[in-house]
């Protein structure tokens, strides 16, 4: 940002669509009659004939003397959708980067990932996001998110009782979030949870997927005498684990390492893993695709 700019008047645009000559040229011209500075772009082509074209701009908007920047950002969105974005097919989205995502956390007893994200939350360091509120199918934590003055609800989930704990946590979810952190939390989401909830989730899994899915996946590594241990970060769907991967990474490991040790070097990884995604969502640098994401 310059620096005379005022924060509320800096914007992210996000695109995708076939790719074709002219794309930049018509969106960077379009930016410049409208007064707006690209302070950073990113681009990415899957190669022609018959690719796919991904941007991501950040730019300070020109809004006029007596405009607000939401107004600013209105005008730009009309002028884009009337003269670029139908005629190359576009999927896009303008934001300002005052529009603070809202996160809501569910987690289940396991507090390590969790306290990442509440750790990340007090700092600033979610990609602009706030959160609010966790959730969980146990009482465990609630000091602990209390003590960071954020809301904690109690949401028992059983096999027995699953629909009904689904509507409560839509209850809960309806119009207060823009994203849904499953910080390991050990409960199933059906599709019809998914289809109601009209966010993005992003899940994180204790393995190199698809290694090793499932139940007491460290055990089962070190029968097979693996020499790394890792997490994905993936959207969720219907599917299990089977979303679009946003993150991954890995840790060695030898003949040394007990499964404890496993377990410990494996949590330090979801952590990471967990609050990269996490920023990186919030600050709109993943776009999916094909089953795939572009993260710039």
């Amino acid at each position: 940002m310059t620096a005379d700019a005022p924060a509320g008047l800096r914007a992210r645009l996000l695109i995708d669509c076939p790719d074709r000559p002219g794309i930049v040229a018509a969106v960077s011209g379009l930016l410049a009659r409208h007064g707006g500075n690209i302070v950073e772009s990113d681009q990415h082509s899957t190669g022609v004939p018959d690719g796919h074209f991904f941007m991501r701009m950040v730019l300070d908007l020109d809004p006029g003397p007596t405009e607000t920047p939401e107004a600013a950002a209105d005008r730009l969105r009309a002028s884009f959708t009337a003269e670029v974005a139908g005629r190359f097919g576009m999927r896009w989205r303008l934001t300002l980067l005052s529009d603070r995502p809202r996160i809501a956390v569910l987690a289940s007893r396991e507090p390590h990932c969790l306290t990442e994200i509440l750790w990340r939350w007090q700092r600033d360091e979610l990609g602009g996001a706030d959160i609010a509120f966790v959730a969980s199918n146990h009482p465990d934590h609630r000091d602990l998110v209390e003590r960071f003055g954020l809301t904690y609800h109690h949401v028992p989930a059983t096999r027995e009782n699953r629909a009904e704990a689904e509507d409560r946590l839509i209850e809960l979810l309806s119009g207060r979030c823009e994203l849904v952190v499953l910080a390991r939390y050990m409960q199933i989401l059906t599709g019809d949870f998914l289809g109601r909830v009209g966010v993005p989730v992003i899940n994180i899994h204790h393995s190199f997927l698809p290694a090793f899915a499932g139940a007491e996946p460290y055990r089962r590594a070190a029968e097979r005498g693996v020499k790394i241990v890792g997490a994905t970060a993936h959207y969720v769907t219907e599917e299990l684990d089977a979303g679009p991967i946003i993150e991954q990474d890995v840790v060695r490991v030898d003949h040394r390492s007990s499964i404890p040790d496993m377990v410990r070097l494996g949590a330090d990884v979801e952590r990471m893993v967990l609050g990269r995604a996490v920023r990186w969502h919030a600050e709109e640098r993943v776009i999916e695709h094909g089953g795939k994401t572009v993260v710039f």
